[in-house]
């Protein structure tokens, strides 16, 4: 073998030694390393912990339909969880809250009641509104008194019921009336927005003020009928986690779920107003 084919094999042993190097560098540079992929899988699960426990949300009786079904989607997302309601008159659980009832959520009907509880220091955080609420006449089916208006509420041997005072749905009621020059004596004051709605189902009253929701929720039972007066008596809906709530994170994992585009379209087509 000659010098220069020697010299020749030798100078393409090195040449490929060197692109081999080449390559080795590149896949290195090219792969992530072990701290970044811990960072976008492990801290990630560590920053979402696996949800168990019964939230407990007290909530306005105008919410029982709405909260019902995203009770049920939230357990099918978080198979460890449960959801349990209480659902009432806002001014009863704001009380209940404060006298120490054990509960994660609370979901009112106005900031009124919502401030007994955060005045109460029973509250974890700053309460968000999470939707609107605005009131509608419920008659009998068919409107057989041709009610109309809230002047019409007046006539005599119209059996009407109302809200208590001290109730959210009560509260609006009373704004709206006032707005209308209208002086009404009920029936019967009602502790919550469906026992009232209640009264009218069974007969036991010509026509109740409540919310729209409430109407729709009802179907053939009832018959709604708007008047102008309820577009300034529309209540907001705050709702917040409680300062001692046993599953605080499941609590705003759930209220994360009533804000979230599928809470509110739940929420829309029970009648509710966006926030």
């Amino acid at each position: 073998m000659t010098r220069s084919v020697r010299r020749t094999r030798r100078l393409l042993r090195l040449a490929g030694a060197g692109a081999v190097a080449v390559l080795a560098l590149g896949a290195c540079s090219s792969s992530p390393d072990a701290s970044d992929t811990k960072g976008s899988g492990a801290s990630d699960a560590a920053a979402s912990p696996e949800l168990s426990g019964t939230v407990t949300v007290f909530a306005a009786a105008s919410l029982k339909e709405s909260f019902t079904t995203l009770g049920k989607e939230f357990e099918q997302r978080h198979p460890g969880t449960e959801v349990g309601f209480n659902f009432g008159g806002s001014d009863t659980l704001a009380a209940s809250i404060t006298s120490g009832a054990p509960a994660d959520v609370f979901a009112a009907a106005s900031p009124g009641t919502m401030k007994t509880v955060t005045d109460g220091n029973e509250a974890s955080g700053t309460p968000v509104t999470f939707a609107r609420n605005q009131l509608e006449i419920a008659t009998l089916p068919g409107n057989p008194d041709k009610v109309t208006s809230l002047k019409d509420l007046t006539r005599s041997g119209l059996k009407v019921v109302l809200c208590d005072k001290t109730v959210p749905c009560g509260s609006a009621a009373h704004k709206a009336l006032d707005a209308a020059g209208v002086r009404l004596t009920p029936v019967s004051y009602e502790q919550d927005v469906k026992s009232a709605l209640n009264k009218v189902e069974l007969k036991e009253a010509d026509a109740a003020v409540v919310y729209k929701t409430d109407v729709r929720a009802a179907g053939g039972k009832v018959e709604g009928v708007e008047f102008p007066e309820s577009a300034g008596a529309v209540n907001d809906y705050p709702i917040a986690v409680l300062k001692n709530a046993e599953h605080a994170e499941a609590a705003r994992a759930f209220i994360a779920l009533v804000r979230s585009a599928e809470g509110q379209k739940v929420l829309g087509r029970a009648g509710f107003l966006k926030p």
